[in-house]
This record gives C-alpha cells, sequence and structure tokens, in this order.
C-alpha cells in the first residue's frame, strides 16, 4: 500500500467513525426509551457480557493464550509471550484512555429521563470520573481487547467483537450510558487494540 492509498484510507476511516459517532447522538433518545432490560446484571447472560469490559478477563484469557503458544512454538510464529503483551497493553492503554477522556469531555451518565446532555464544570470535582459517561469504560476495554486478540487470531475476531459489542449492549439496558458513550468507546477501543497490538507484532517480528 502506497502512501496516497494508505492516506486515504485513514481518511476514510476517520470519516466513517465521526459520522458513525454523531449517529448515535442523534439516536441517543431513542436508545435510550428503547434499549431498555431493567435486570441486565441478574442475568448469566448479561452478567458473562459486561465481564468483557473487566480488565482481568482478558488478562486471564490472553493468559490462556500464552500457555497454548509456549507448548506449541515454531520458529514461524511470534514468541510466546508477543500476543499476552499485545492484549495487556491494548486492555491497560484503553482502560486509562476512556478514564482521560471522561475528564476531558465531562458529559455525565444519563439520568432521569436520560434526554438531556449534562456537562459537569472543570471547577467540580476535576478528577473525578465518578457519574462520567463518555466514553463507556467497559465498553472500550472490551473492544481494546477484542481488537488485540483479533488481529492475532483473524479468524476468532468476529467472536471476539460479537462478546465486545455485547458488553456496549448490556450498557445501554441498564440505562448506564448513552448510545453515544458506547459507540464513541467501540471506535476508541478498535482503533486502541488494532495499533496496539499491530507495534507489538512488528516489533517481534524484527527480532
Amino acid at each position: 500500500m502506497n502512501g496516497a492509498s494508505g492516506g486515504r484510507r485513514v481518511a476514510v476511516l476517520v470519516l466513517a467513525a465521526a459520522a458513525s459517532i454523531l449517529l448515535a447522538q442523534l439516536l441517543d433518545p431513542w436508545a435510550h426509551r428503547t434499549l431498555i432490560v431493567a435486570d441486565v446484571y441478574e442475568k448469566d447472560w448479561g452478567r458473562l457480557l459486561r465481564i468483557m469490559g473487566f480488565a482481568p478477563t482478558w488478562l486471564a484469557i490472553s493468559g490462556a493464550v500464552w500457555l497454548e503458544e509456549r507448548a506449541s512454538r515454531r520458529p514461524d510464529r511470534p514468541p510466546a509471550n508477543t500476543t499476552l503483551q499485545a492484549v495487556v497493553l491494548a486492555v491497560i492503554v484503553g482502560g486509562l484512555g476512556s478514564e482521560l477522556l471522561k475528564l476531558l469531555i465531562r458529559r455525565e451518565r444519563p439520568a432521569g429521563d436520560g434526554l438531556d446532555y449534562v456537562f459537569r464544570a472543570f471547577t467540580d470535582n476535576p478528577f473525578s470520573t465518578s457519574r462520567l459517561g463518555m466514553p463507556s469504560g467497559h465498553t472500550m476495554v472490551a473492544f481494546a481487547g477484542a481488537a488485540a486478540l483479533g488481529r492475532r487470531f483473524p479468524r476468532a475476531a468476529p467472536v471476539l467483537y460479537g462478546l465486545a459489542a455485547g458488553c456496549g449492549l448490556t450498557r445501554l439496558f441498564a440505562h448506564a450510558h448513552f448510545l453515544s458513550d458506547v459507540v464513541a468507546a467501540g471506535v476508541g477501543g478498535t482503533v486502541t487494540g488494532r495499533w496496539i497490538a499491530g507495534r507489538v507484532f512488528q516489533r517481534a517480528a524484527r527480532g
């Protein structure tokens, strides 16, 4: 891929991401009124999907992959700890990145009818992310982990992304976030996970 075509591809992806977030904001009122499962986290499937946004879940998954790769090490494959490094770094950066973005954007979680955005002043608890919702931390962690592991195992990527999307949906069902919080987190997590995994795998390939 030459520089010009690569630049066009990046521009298209950026525009698509921005359009997705904008569309999600337009749909926020509809989603808040319609996507409701009040007891989502009392259901087994709801708990399963939510923990995809829990960093230790990805540490356990990548640890299992590391054990398998270490046992079946081949010269034509990256070192056994490469996948573990990529997933751990992606999840950490995704989680911390979501917290930093919350402090900068300062949009609160839905409250009441959830149809209005409320932004917290920078003078009000400037370093606390409590009740801030943009982007969704659970969703960003889930997509960062899915993107990093999916880059190593492309055939498994649809399942991984499906679990990450399910995590985001549970945050909507529980009225913990706006749709745009979740979509922005999905975009941010995917970019974070793929970029970090790409860097880690390239460095491993160079030896």
